[in-house]
């Protein structure tokens, strides 16, 4: 494991987002991939302690994207961190993108009736603030 990752990764934005990661794509993975075996990740993060003790129970397709999902945050650009989908700086591979895209919409709905409403409500707030400062930007940058 890198030290810039255990680094990067003890910030408490980044843990929190990275195990939202975990349970949503756990989510995915138990309503998608029923027959598929499923165990506990093992990565970088597991090893870290960023899960907790609600360690993801995934299959191997799943723990794929995790763990590189695990780096993409780690290791991104921006700050503060946008939400990925409102982002303008892509730094998932297209199909890892495509994927997570996937999971989101699949596990986003779902997510509520697994103790994440107060997220879920938050989020879409938050989406909505972003797509209007980006739309006001690009009106200024038009006219300006």
């Amino acid at each position: 494991m890198q030290d810039r990752f255990a680094e990067k990764m003890s910030d408490p934005k980044a843990r929190a987002d990275t195990r939202l990661l975990g349970d949503f794509t756990g989510i995915y993975c138990r309503g998608k991939h029923r027959g598929a075996v499923r165990t506990p990740l093992a990565s970088d993060g597991v090893v870290l302690g960023v899960y907790g003790r609600r360690v993801p129970v995934v299959c191997e397709e799943c723990a794929e994207l995790l763990v590189y999902a695990e780096q993409r945050r780690a290791f991104c650009p921006k700050d503060p961190k946008p939400f990925c989908s409102t982002c303008d700086t892509h730094c998932y591979k297209p199909a890892m993108r495509e994927y997570m895209r996937d999971v989101m919409r699949y596990a986003g709905p779902r997510s509520m009736f697994h103790g994440y409403a107060v997220q879920g409500v938050r989020h879409l707030i938050e989406s909505r603030n972003a797509r209007k400062a980006a739309g006001a930007q690009s009106a200024a940058e038009h006219e300006g």
